[in-house]
């Protein structure tokens, strides 16, 4: 195995499924995701991960190592000594961060009895729990701008596996909510000038979406707030939910987390949600 081959497999080795929102099925002979596990996570062929670990693909491109850089949980620096082991210059500052930080995996580890998923400055999701890919669809399937939450809003449903799409919203919700996603991809490009990812994913919003185009030009602003939403689940019906957005100070990390009253009808469902997962009750 080549250097970069070696540090791969050990940073797969220490990521846990459970970590990944994986659901850990098997006898594994190691903690660690498998190979399948993480070209499934960074939108890769299971080959072309076996040969980058053997040795034999020495020269990974910039956009597959941010990709594994993502799904292998990397800060900062562990990104940049990836890229230098690929060949690669490491990416700018002022690049947009996909690392949570320590503090921030315990709270999401610690609120398992809650959908939940987390987003980076340009609403591209890195991680959710067990709950959220039961309750919403799971996430692991998608591929690229697939993840990108602004992206899935104005790109058409065309472009997504079936099964997405169960979020259901009153015009004036979702009226603001565009605008608030809006407002936060602004204030990203505003932070992040010199991310290429995210001017390039403005720009091609602005030629997919007259919609998009037209909300950006306008300049409305919105911000996040505390919102009832409800989830048809394909076997549980409607499920209605609180839904707050929490921003990570230092870091433009987004978490969304969906809450039910305790002892409701909704709080039972995810409680036999939690139960099923991914499983259908058809």
């Amino acid at each position: 195995m080549s250097e970069l081959g070696k540090t791969l497999h050990a940073w797969r080795d220490r990521v846990s499924p459970a970590e990944a929102g994986l659901p850990a099925n098997g006898v594994r002979r190691a903690p660690g995701l498998r190979r399948e596990e993480l070209a499934l996570l960074a939108g890769l062929s299971v080959d072309y991960v076996v040969r980058l670990e053997q040795g034999r693909s020495s020269s990974p491109s910039p956009q597959v190592l941010i990709a594994l850089a993502r799904a292998l949980r990397l800060d900062d620096a562990e990104r940049d000594h990836l890229f230098v082991l690929a060949g690669q210059a490491p990416p700018a500052p002022g690049r947009i961060s996909t690392y949570i930080p320590p503090g921030v995996q315990r709270l999401v580890d610690q609120l398992d009895g809650a959908p939940l998923s987390v987003a980076d400055a340009s609403w591209t999701m890195i991680s959710w729990n067990h709950l959220w890919a039961a309750m919403l669809g799971d996430p692991s399937g998608l591929r690229g701008r697939q993840r990108n939450i602004v992206w899935r809003r104005f790109a058409g449903d065309q472009d997504f596996p079936e099964g997405y799409g169960r979020v259901r919203q009153t015009p004036e919700q979702a009226e603001r909510f565009k605008i608030a996603m809006i407002t936060d991809l602004r204030a990203a490009v505003t932070r992040y000038p010199k991310d290429p990812d995210l001017h390039s994913l403005v720009t091609d919003l602005r030629a997919v979406s007259e919609e998009f185009a037209t909300a950006w030009d306008d300049h409305q602003i919105a911000f996040h707030g505390s919102d009832h939403k409800t989830i048809e689940h394909p076997d549980l019906g409607p499920i209605v939910l609180d839904c707050d957005v929490l921003t990570v100070p230092g870091s433009d990390l987004r978490i969304v987390v969906y809450t039910a009253p305790p002892n409701s009808e909704a709080a039972e469902k995810l409680k036999l949600l939690a139960v099923i997962g991914l499983q259908s009750l058809a």
